[in-house]
């Protein structure tokens, strides 16, 4: 899809609820696909010929129903499907000018906890929710992780036979089974994010498509969770989204006119997005009065610690580093660490920070990380070992693909120099 032509933009932002009630309507993933792809062939023909319908999305319902419908005629298994496709429980969705959008049931909570199932590859489940939900073609997913189309599409077909033959339930699990099934859906969505936000490979720091995918993604994840008051409240679930606006409203300070990456301590303030920021810092405001502090909230509570100095200089690091000592606690992992050792060096010098970087587990776990070996370069520079600093920077360098990173370090080794 190019989502230029507005047809397709609008079939873009429907695509996720228009095709979860197809699924729940055929309960097969791959014959919704195919009829809502042949109802995107359809509307590219008329809708410029004959107007934009009045309700879009019950348009797409009701013609991709009857594609689904001819496709079975075809297959000669109808027999066996028809029940679903004569008079689906949601309403008839024959005559899509007579429904209004409340007609529609949103079947999107469905959708988002069938594809994150836990019984399916982390890599599965970001890919089949990009897919399904985020409405992105195989191409488009494959070019943003950087694996071949037909490795991209295997992932996929493997997903939806998972989810065939394990039997996985197309639903919203119980209410006491959502908080660990929703840690699983908000690991996915903020994998999508980091990928968009910091990409591991390629020629572009940022791919602002993810960013905003993801942003989407959480967005409608939050108002379905809204929508339905047995579920409670879901602080981690609004501190997620809190974090994703709060660090994207930096997205346009952090290249520069070359494309080249801009440090935070660098970054023109008067570029960063200011609503963005403001509506972050509202809905963490609203997580954290909850008192259920998780992984998330800290976080989002860090980047509104940067948001809010309107300096480098005015950062808060102590106030950081103490905000990654709770978030160590929840989640011990080597890059929180990492992350906490430079809080730690910018509160209280460089050396503070290098005596946390240099410890032999640590430096052990992150050995074949680049952002790891940068952190301690940039250490050792601060404190004045230049030639230690710049075998530092060479061997972040070396085990670097972003080529926006390659150039800011191969920068940073001429500066040493």
């Amino acid at each position: 899809m190019s989502h230029n032509d507005p047809v397709e933009r609008v079939f873009r932002a429907e695509h996720g609820r228009v095709l979860a009630i197809l699924i729940g309507l055929l309960g097969d993933f791959d014959l919704a696909e195919d009829a809502l792809s042949d109802t995107l062939l359809t509307a590219l023909e008329r809708w410029p010929r004959d107007g934009r319908p009045d309700n879009p999305p019950a348009w797409m319902v009701a013609v991709a129903r009857r594609k689904a419908l001819d496709r079975l005629r075809r297959e000669r298994t109808l027999a066996e499907k028809l029940p679903l496709l004569a008079e689906p429980s949601s309403g008839s969705f024959g005559d899509p000018d007579a429904m209004d959008e409340t007609a529609i049931p949103d079947e999107r909570l469905k959708l988002i906890f069938t594809c994150c199932h836990p019984a399916l590859s982390l890599e599965a489940r970001v890919a089949l929710t990009l897919r399904t939900l985020g409405g992105l073609d195989t191409a488009e997913i494959a070019r943003a992780f950087l694996v071949p189309v037909p490795t991209m599409n295997q992932r996929l077909t493997r997903a939806r036979t998972k989810i065939r033959a394990a039997g996985i339930p197309y639903a919203v699990p119980p209410v006491a089974a959502v908080p660990d099934r929703l840690d699983g859906v908000l690991r996915v969505l903020y994998l999508i994010f980091n990928e968009g936000y910091a990409a591991t490979s390629g020629d572009d720091l940022v791919r602002r498509d993810l960013c905003a995918e993801a942003i989407r993604l959480a967005t409608a994840l939050i108002e379905l969770l809204r929508s339905r008051p047995d579920l409670g409240p879901q602080p981690e679930a609004m501190g997620l989204l809190a974090l994703m606006l709060l660090h994207n409203s930096r997205r346009a300070a952090r290249t520069d006119a070359a494309g080249e990456l801009v440090l935070l301590e660098d970054q023109d303030r008067t570029l960063w997005d200011r609503a963005e920021i403001q509506t972050g810092l509202a809905l963490l405001e609203q997580a954290l009065a909850l008192r259920q502090a998780g992984p998330y909230q800290i976080q989002a509570a860090i980047a509104a610690l940067h948001a809010e100095a309107q300096t480098a200089a005015d950062t808060d690091w102590s106030q950081i580093a103490a905000l990654y000592d709770e978030l160590l606690r929840r989640d011990p992992s080597p890059v929180v660490k990492l992350n906490r050792a430079v809080a730690v060096g910018m509160a209280r010098g460089p050396l503070a920070g290098l005596a946390l970087l240099q410890r032999p587990a640590l430096a052990e776990a992150l050995d074949g990380y680049h952002w790891y070996h940068a952190a301690a370069a940039d250490f050792l520079r601060r404190a004045g070992y230049r030639a230690e600093a710049r075998a530092a920077y060479v061997r972040a360098l070396a085990l670097c693909d972003n080529r926006a990173e390659q150039a800011f370090l191969s920068r940073r080794i001429g500066e040493v120099e």
